[in-house]
This record gives structure tokens, sequence and C-alpha cells, in this order.
């Protein structure tokens, strides 16, 4: 740090929470961007949060029925399997509800996408937004974004199409949807499938490869296939039909027209893609490591910034994978962040966490980051920790510290250990076999002003380095 002030300081002290992360400091401001304005006659939030209510209105009233009839402790209260609604209890819903059972269960597979309701091992909870739907507008329109980004999902793909096929138009949409944010009126279906054509025919040619490696003779390029427009029809169709059925547009006469709620959360994307574009540090096009590295000169709110753009250009599945890759690294300042950028990515980080917990290196950070997406204050997550994991995050975290601080933070680092006395710290960090505990008691003995603290942890890091007790 070049500022002799703390409070400037990026690596922060939480306590009693120990810390996740230690990033350098970084003496310059960023300029920061304003904040951009939607285009003009969008409705206010307020207004576009009461149009995603309307549209979810069935899929929270099923899920609300779920959350009251069967919570646990509830007579008839049974896990139906993957969040799947049993025979019973479908027929259950539509009875109590007036509905049918077909209505039910579409109401249902609403909720599960738009998070209303989140699929846990076998077994299906309200999710947070369902607590905020009265009183949050934000938790509403992210629901119908979630439900918005599941479009494909909302209606099943045409049975005799290839997934090949289907897996192209899904891909060319998002420059359809563009087009039509962009028109701010209707358009005419024709024009929507000539548009698809040409961008399922680049996304063919962008996949055609020249052979890598020695060529006795020339080679010519193949040639992809152009895209036909009697096989793009009825998948645009179906297309059409899916995003008409969350609500991101209306088709009639042959013309196509984003609802407000469209048109908003199509520029919402577009927003995102020029915010990553704009990335100071160029960190979407990076790995999980570096990128994560390069958010570690960040602050908070930056850094997340960051992690959003990177999240967005890339599947969820393969960016969570790639996150948990850069954690059990021996970096452990990237533990720190990568977990906070799961904290991002959210309820699709689940499963995937949940198994990380399994992991000795990784299981505290999995299991604050479990604690909070079930709910808990972040300040009390650590409640979840056994005395040996909390030691053990202690160590992990004084050795980013150690790495990528300075000796002023590390010393401060001792007042988050859940220990009363620094005897009982070095004994149960001795005791909690972490590979860094040897490098760690050396930087903190080198740091500490008093001598005969600094005595007993080098002590300590002499016994642990020696085998010693």
């Amino acid at each position: 740090m070049t500022s002799r002030t703390p409070r400037d300081s990026r690596l922060r002290l939480v306590r009693p929470r120990p810390l996740a992360a230690a990033p350098r400091a970084v003496t310059q401001r960023r300029t920061r961007r304003p904040a951009p304005r939607p285009p003009e006659g969008t409705p206010p939030p307020a207004e576009l949060a009461k149009m995603a209510r309307a549209r979810l209105a069935g899929a929270a009233r099923v899920a609300h029925w779920a959350d009251a009839t069967l919570g646990p402790g509830r007579e008839g209260a049974s896990p139906d399997g993957k969040g799947a609604l049993s025979d019973a209890t479908a027929e259950r819903a539509a009875a109590d509800l007036g509905l049918t059972v077909d209505q039910v269960r579409a109401d249902w597979d609403t909720a599960r996408l738009a998070g209303l309701v989140e699929v846990h091992g076998d077994s299906a909870r309200p999710g947070w937004r369902l607590r905020a739907w009265d009183r949050d507008d934000s938790a509403v329109l992210r629901g119908w974004v979630a439900l918005f980004d599941a479009w494909s999902l909302a209606c099943p793909e045409p049975a005799d199409r290839e997934h090949a096929a289907v897996a192209e138009v899904v891909s060319a949409m998002p420059q359809v949807l563009s087009f039509l944010q962009l028109s701010a009126g209707p358009v005419p279906v024709e024009q929507l499938l000539d548009l698809l054509q040409q961008r399922v025919t680049e996304l063919r040619t962008e996949r055609c490869e020249v052979p890598y490696g020695p060529r006795p003779e020339p080679v010519v390029p193949p040639v992809p296939d152009s895209a036909d427009e009697s096989e793009l029809a009825p998948l645009l169709a179906w297309a059409l039909d899916a995003l008409a059925y969350v609500g991101a547009l209306t088709c009639a006469d042959g013309q196509a027209t984003l609802t407000p709620l469209g048109s908003w959360a199509v520029w919402v994307k577009l927003e995102q893609i020029c915010v990553a574009a704009q990335s100071p540090a160029g960190n979407i096009e990076q790995n999980a490591e570096d990128m994560l590295r390069g958010c570690a000169r960040l602050r908070p709110n930056a850094a997340r910034a960051e992690y959003r753009a990177w999240l967005a250009a890339r599947p969820v599945g393969s960016a969570v994978t790639e996150l948990l890759g850069a954690a059990r690294g021996e970096d452990a300042l990237l533990r720190g962040l990568a977990f906070e950028a799961l904290r991002v990515v959210g309820a699709p980080a689940e499963p995937e966490v949940r198994r990380a917990a399994e992991e000795t290196t990784l299981r505290p950070y999995a299991l604050l980051w479990l604690a909070e997406h079930d709910g808990a204050d972040p300040e009390d997550a650590h409640e979840v920790l056994t005395r040996e994991e909390a030691t053990w995050l202690w160590v992990d975290t004084a050795a980013a510290v150690a790495d990528h601080g300075e000796a002023p933070l590390l010393v401060r680092h001792l007042e988050s250990a859940v220990q009363a006395t620094v005897p009982a710290l070095l004994d149960e960090v001795r005791a909690v076999g972490h590979p860094r505990t040897v490098q760690v008691l050396v930087a903190l003995a080198a740091a500490h002003p008093d001598p005969a603290l600094a005595r007993a942890v080098r002590r300590a890091a002499f016994q642990v380095h020696t085998g010693g007790s």
C-alpha cells in the first residue's frame, strides 16, 4: 500500500469472518462509466416489475402453494425427485388451485426457470425471489430475466429436427432479438427468417477449418452448407412461440414485436456486452486464473462487474468448472476470489460447489458459499464451520495476505482468528495440517512488532517444520 490510511486498502479484514481475498492495492482511481439510460419510451422499473409479476403470477401462485402445503413438517410433504411434481402432488395442487394438472405442471416448470423454486438434490424449496416477491421489484425482474434467458427450455423443441440445427438457431437468436430491439416496432417474420438464415450460415462458416500440418497437396477449404430456409422456418416459428410464451414478444399478422419487458431485457444484455468490451484490463478474454488475478487489483464493486462480464461471455457450466479449477491451485488469493465470482453465478453453481465441499482445500470456502446461498447473513455464515475448518481457513487466508498483502495487514489478521489467545491459535494451527503453515508462521513472526510473540510464533514454525511438539 502506498497510502498510510488503512481505509484506503483494497485488502480488508472482516471480523469475525476470516478474509476471503487479499488483492494488491491500486493507487490510481478508475474513471467510472456513467450509468447507461434505457432507450426512450422504456417503462420505469416499477412498471416493468408489474408486467413481470403479471407474467409470472401463475408460477408464483404454484410456488406459494408448494411452500405452504409441502414445506417440511407439513402433512403430505415429500420430495418428488429432482424437483419435479409427482402425479399425486400435481393433482392435489390442481384441486386446491382450481387448475388443470397440465396448467400446474407448466406453472411449476416456469417457477423453476424463474428461480421462484430452487432444486436442491432430490427436492425443491422456495427461492429467495419468492420470499421477496411482493416487496422487491429487482428480485421480480431478475426472476423474469432468468425465464427470458431460458426461453429455449420453456417450450419443447420440435421433435422432428436435429439437435444441431436447434442449437444453431438458439445461438443465432440473440442477433435476431437485437435487430428487433433496434427496430423498435413490428418486423415481418420473413425478414427475421432472412436474418436468421444469414446468421446460421455465418456460424457454419466459422466452424469450417483448414486441416493443420504438412499438406503435400493443395487443400481446398471446406465450403459450409448454406442454411436452408425451409429447414429454418419451423425452428424460427418455435423460437418465436417460446419467446412469446415467456412474455418477450408478440406475434400477429406475420409480424413480431418485442414487448416492453423484452425490449428492456435485450437492451440490458447489449449493455452487458458493451461493459465487457470496455473492460479496462480485458479480463473477458482471459482464462479464469488470469481473470481473477486481474480482478485482484480492483475494488469489490468493480471486481463483481468484471465477474459478471466474464461470466456473460461463457456457458455457466464451463465457467463454474473453470473457476473451481483455479480455486484448486496453490494460490490462496485465487481461492477466495474464485468463490467471490461463484457468488455472482448464484444458484446454477450450487451442485458443483456442493461437490467441492468434499475437498479439504475448498471445503471452508464452499461451506460459507452454501450458507450464504441458503440465506444466512454473510457476517454469521462462519458459524457453519467447525473449529478445525475455521482454523484451516485462517491459515489459507494468512497465506494470501503473506503472498499478496503487507506485513501490518498480516498482523491485523490475527484479530480474525476464532481462538481467544495466540498460544491456543498456534496449537490449533499446528494441528490443522495446512501445507502453508510454516511459511505463514514465519511471515507472521517477521511482521509482528512484539518480540516475545514473534519468538513464540517462530518456535511454532520450527516445530511444524521439524515435526516436533
